[in-house]
C-alpha cells in the first residue's frame, strides 16, 4: 500500500516559519518525484514546490521562490517543505503527491498518490 502522510503545519504569524514533513511509503523511491500542493479557500489547487526523488532536481512557484525550500532524505523517506516568510496568501490547506514520471510539472492530475491534506494558516 501506498501512503504520503503530511505532517508540521498550523497557524504562524506574518513573517514566521513553518517545515512540513511527508512520510512516504510503499512505492519505489527514486522512480518518483513528490511535490507539494496547497489549496486557498475559494481558489484551484496549485503547485507549490517538487523535488525528483533520484538526484534532488527542484522546481518552485514563482511566488515562493527564495522563501520556501523543498528538500528529501533519502534514508527516512521524508520530503520536507521548509517554508520562511510566511504570508497571509500562504494561507491554505497543503498535500504532497507523488507522481512516477518525474517531469515536476503542476498539475494534478499527473499525480497518482496523495496525502489527505495540513493546515497552514498565517495570521495575526
Amino acid at each position: 500500500q501506498w501512503q504520503l502522510v503530511e505532517s508540521g503545519g498550523g497557524l504562524v504569524q506574518p513573517g514566521g516559519s513553518l517545515r512540513l514533513s511527508c512520510a512516504v511509503s510503499g512505492f519505489t523511491w527514486d522512480s518518483h518525484a513528490i511535490a507539494w500542493f496547497r489549496q486557498a479557500p475559494g481558489k484551484k489547487r496549485e503547485g507549490v514546490s517538487c523535488i525528483v526523488l533520484r538526484g534532488g532536481r527542484t522546481t518552485y512557484e514563482d511566488s515562493v521562490k527564495g522563501r520556501f525550500t523543498i528538500y528529501r532524505d533519502n534514508a527516512k523517506n521524508m520530503v520536507y517543505l521548509q517554508m520562511n516568510s510566511l504570508k497571509p496568501e500562504d494561507t491554505g490547506v497543503y498535500y504532497c503527491a507523488a507522481e512516477p514520471y518525474r517531469l515536476c510539472v503542476f498539475d494534478p492530475g499527473v499525480f497518482d498518490y496523495w496525502g489527505q491534506g495540513i493546515q497552514v494558516t498565517v495570521s495575526s
